[in-house]
Formats: C-alpha cells, sequence, structure tokens
C-alpha cells in the first residue's frame, strides 16, 4: 500500500529529443493524468539533447534557444490523458507548423497518476472536513489544495470584498492532509488557517478542496512490481502486507511513504 502511494502521489517529469519515444507510464487501477508539456527549445544543444550529426562552431551559434510551440499540452492530452500507458515518436511533424525549422528540439512532459475511482470533498473556510471509507477500507490521499483559486468553488462562493481575485494556496496542506487521513477509516479536519496557515492576503475567503480514494488493498505493488527508488531493501522487507485492523502496522508503512514523498 505504501509503494502504491507514493507511487500514486509523485509527480512523474519525462522528455524526449526528436527522433526518440516518449513513454508514459502509470501504477494499476490508475491512469496519466497532463498537467503540464513544453515542445521547442530553450537550452543550447550542448545541455540537453544535443545534435546526432556534427556541427561548426558556426551552426551551433545559429541554434535556436528561444523556440516553443502552443499545441504541445492539446497533444499530450490527446495522446495520453486517462490512458493507463502511452507512447510514441517525438518529431515536429507531430505538432503542426515547425517553428524553427534546422533546430533540434525536444518534448518535456509533467504527469501525475490519478487512480480510476476518486471522491472530491470540499470544506468552506472554518468549516470541519469529514472524510470517510467503507469498513475494510481506507483513505488514500490524492491532492488537497487550501486556499484560493482562480475558479473558484461553487460550494463556497466568494463575497464580493472589492478583492482582486488572486489564487493563493498553502504549500503544506497534501502533506498534512496525508500525515491526518491516510490509511484511516475516517478522518475530520477543520479548512482553518489555525490549520493550514493563511496563504492569502488578510481578508481573503478561502476553502479546501481534497481529492482521495477508498482502497480495501493494503499492498499494491506499482506496475513494474519493483519498489519505488529511494526504499532501500531493508525498509522495503518490512512492508508485508497487512490488514486494516493491524494500525500501528499499517501507520508505519503510511509514514515511510510520507517520508519518501517528502
Amino acid at each position: 500500500f505504501a509503494g502504491y502511494i507514493s507511487q500514486v502521489l509523485k509527480n512523474y517529469t519525462d522528455h524526449a529529443c526528436d527522433g526518440e519515444y516518449v513513454s508514459l507510464r502509470c501504477p494499476h487501477r490508475t491512469t496519466i493524468s497532463i498537467q503540464s508539456s513544453f515542445y521547442g527549445r530553450i537550452v543550447p544543444s550542448h545541455q540537453l539533447c544535443p545534435s546526432r550529426y556534427p556541427h561548426s562552431y558556426a551552426t551551433l551559434i545559429k541554434e535556436d534557444v528561444a523556440c516553443s510551440v502552443g499545441t504541445s499540452l492539446q497533444k499530450m492530452l490527446d495522446e495520453c490523458q486517462d490512458r493507463r500507458s502511452c507512447q510514441f515518436l517525438v518529431n515536429s511533424r507531430l505538432f503542426g507548423t515547425d517553428p524553427c525549422p534546422g533546430t533540434g528540439k525536444y518534448l518535456l512532459v509533467w504527469y501525475k497518476c490519478r487512480p480510476n475511482e476518486y471522491k472530491s470533498k470540499v470544506a468552506c473556510e472554518d468549516d470541519k472536513l469529514r472524510l470517510s471509507c467503507k469498513k475494510s477500507m481506507v483513505i488514500a490521499i490524492y491532492s488537497a489544495i487550501f486556499g484560493r483559486t482562480q475558479g473558484g468553488s461553487l460550494e463556497c462562493p466568494y463575497q464580493n470584498l472589492g478583492m482582486p481575485m488572486i489564487e493563493c494556496q498553502s504549500a503544506t496542506a497534501l502533506q498534512l492532509m496525508i500525515k491526518r487521513c491516510h490509511g484511516k477509516r475516517s478522518c475530520s479536519i477543520y479548512a482553518s488557517t489555525y490549520e493550514f496557515g493563511d496563504p492569502c492576503y488578510p481578508g481573503i475567503q478561502k476553502h479546501l478542496n481534497v481529492i482521495y480514494t477508498c482502497d480495501n488493498t493494503p499492498l499494491l505493488l506499482p506496475v513494474d512490481e519493483t519498489e519505488p527508488p529511494g526504499l532501500s531493501s531493508s525498509s522495503s522487507s518490512s512492508m508485508e502486507p497487512v490488514g486494516v485492523g493491524t494500525e500501528m502496522a499499517l501507520l508505519s508503512n503510511i509514514l515511510a511513504a510520507y517520508a519518501f514523498i517528502t
């Protein structure tokens, strides 16, 4: 379970040069959620994706390092969003008009692995947020936001007090929700600045938005059935399947995942 959670919560980054395959993959029971994407070149080729062909110095200094396309994100959404895995060959033809012919380009992708089934709960500022799962199932936090988002919240409409619509979010909301709720059947927390601090200017209304899933499998291996980087074999051997009732053993696994994530 801890290995599975660490894979789900991790922010992934992948890249591929022109002529190479980009390959995205998520663990079992999750799908790809594209966060951002870039195709072009903003650093010299000797720093990233060097040319496959020898270049004279005169050619190198003409290299375009302010080159990008606006269709990169949409292309990644079309190819990979909500799939378990995806792979394709990177070249300028995929993204429409080549923004800088003669310059070798690369693709950068940022993504997360989203559970196939998840729930979302919102609590307005100073209200209590309660999460619960059915018997034999435990909470796995996917994301948490405390603050004010650009789109606002239907559950917590903002009063227009003459303040600009500025987005502000707590940097510790996810860690706190993991600490409070991971691996438990139920939990509660107040959506207050006492718990999360105040990431916004005084007087700005905030809300807490948590996305989570209920899991009844105490131990789930990542898709490649290998332990996440950074967890030693000794720690892996102690992470054996345990029942939900064995709270201390489960808590130990959750804390190991939380330490790895942070």
